[in-house]
């Protein structure tokens, strides 16, 4: 079955390529720290962005979509970029800058949701619920890391994330995968 839906088409190919950037940042972060605990926290976000990527290619696999080579070309360069610069910016910087990157990774899979069910297909719903999710708890762990840091407050007001999030998902009060359309609505 092909797609006839050309936004969520691309999204899946986006989504793929920069499941790789954030996994290659994520190897550059987890190497620059030197607390074991964040090392381990880390890797983990790593292994689970290699595993969405896995995910999202099965989904694209299903509807012969084929992996766009610039967008992989596009995020490897820029994952490899983030990766280095973690061993020169800093500590709070990474932590900073993963958070608000994954506070709106958050969106682009209850996105892909909302478009899969607008052409009457259910069959992805579990696993774009969980990436999404998932995505959820690597920003709450990364605001988690930095919310009593000096730094915080400026980069809020200059980025526009720290203590506001870029999604309207609340992990203690979360709804079931059937009743998660209230997620991430484009206006």
């Amino acid at each position: 079955m092909k797609l006839q839906h050309p936004e969520l088409v691309d999204l899946l190919k986006k989504a793929y390529s920069a499941e790789k950037a954030a996994a290659f940042a994520y190897q550059g972060h987890a190497a620059a720290v030197k607390n074991p605990d964040e090392k381990k926290a880390i890797r983990q976000i790593e292994m689970d962005e290699w595993n969405h990527r896995t995910e999202v290619l099965e989904i694209m696999k299903h509807y012969d979509i084929s992996i766009s080579r610039f967008y992989e070309f596009k995020f490897h360069v820029i994952g490899k970029m983030i990766s280095f610069s973690c061993h020169v910016i800093g500590w709070f910087m990474p932590f900073y800058f993963a958070g608000r990157l994954e506070s709106g990774n958050v969106c682009e899979y209850f996105r892909m949701k909302q478009f899969f069910n607008s052409l009457g297909i259910k069959e992805h719903d579990s696993v774009l619920y969980e990436m999404g999710i998932k995505e959820k708890e690597h920003e709450v762990y990364f605001l988690e890391q930095i919310k009593d840091n000096k730094l915080l407050p400026f980069f809020e007001k200059l980025f526009f994330w720290g203590k506001g999030s870029f999604n309207n998902i609340d992990l203690d009060t979360k709804y079931p995968v059937e009743q998660s359309d209230v997620y991430c609505k484009q206006k």
